[in-house]
């Protein structure tokens, strides 16, 4: 499996922002947990899983509802 996070701004615009990949979604959700604040502070806005090409969900806000 080859499960990334795709980052984007406010504007749903790609950003070239942390390219890591992972085996499992799992590794990929606690990836996020462990990491959001930081992205966020880096411009990026919200984030949408992908598997390959295929979104799982998303886009998801990182900023507090």
């Amino acid at each position: 499996m080859d499960y990334r996070w795709r980052c984007q701004n406010a504007a749903g615009q790609d950003l070239p922002a942390d390219r890591t990949h992972f085996d499992s979604q799992s590794d990929a959700e606690e990836w996020l947990s462990a990491t959001w604040s930081n992205l966020r502070e880096t411009g990026v806005d919200q984030v949408t899983l992908m598997n390959g090409e295929t979104k799982i969900y998303g886009p998801m806000s990182l900023h507090p509802a």
